[in-house]
């Protein structure tokens, strides 16, 4: 951020890519915050989310009227701290997952949803470096999600997803 508004400060035009949309995980709103507060003028061109991009690029739907009504999203980060998120809330929801950072924290994801009720047969899919040419999809259960998380090939960035929708 400071480096933004440094060189905006001096009359140069800044441009930040991001992957995916700024605003979803990105600290685009962070970023945005600090140009305003700034009085500099800037503008967001948001591009899909990579929990959007590669559930489509997969071909898993995350709402399908048989058998999700919506989608929570949310970073695998906070799972370490058990009273972060209403799991049980979440778990009731019978929505689909899509976690974001959560690579390294599949042992504690696991065990939150099933000490809440997740059927621990749900189907999970560990997408890495999604949308793009060599996207990597892994599929699994809630309960082997851990185990799965230990073979050497699956690396973060990866997108969790979990939920019925995986299965189709």
């Amino acid at each position: 951020e400071d480096i933004i508004v440094s060189h905006s400060n001096k009359g140069k035009y800044v441009v930040r890519l991001k992957g995916g949309d700024p605003f979803i995980f990105g600290r685009g709103g962070e970023e945005a915050e600090t140009l305003a507060k700034n009085n500099i003028p800037f503008e967001v061109i948001p591009g899909v989310s990579a929990g959007l991009g590669s559930a489509a690029y997969s071909g898993i739907p995350l709402t399908h009227r048989d058998y999700a009504s919506g989608t929570i999203f949310f970073t695998g980060h906070a799972v370490k701290d058990e009273n972060s998120m209403d799991w049980n809330a979440i778990v009731k929801s019978n929505m689909t997952l899509v976690i974001y950072m959560g690579a390294k924290n599949t042992t504690e994801i696991s065990q939150r949803l099933l000490q809440n009720g997740m059927d621990e047969d749900m189907p999970v899919a560990i997408i890495q470096h999604a949308t793009l040419p060599f996207q990597n999809i892994f599929e699994s259960t809630l309960q082997k999600l851990p185990k799965e998380r230990e073979k050497p090939e699956i690396k973060a960035p990866a997108i969790i997803i979990i939920g019925s929708v995986v299965s189709l």
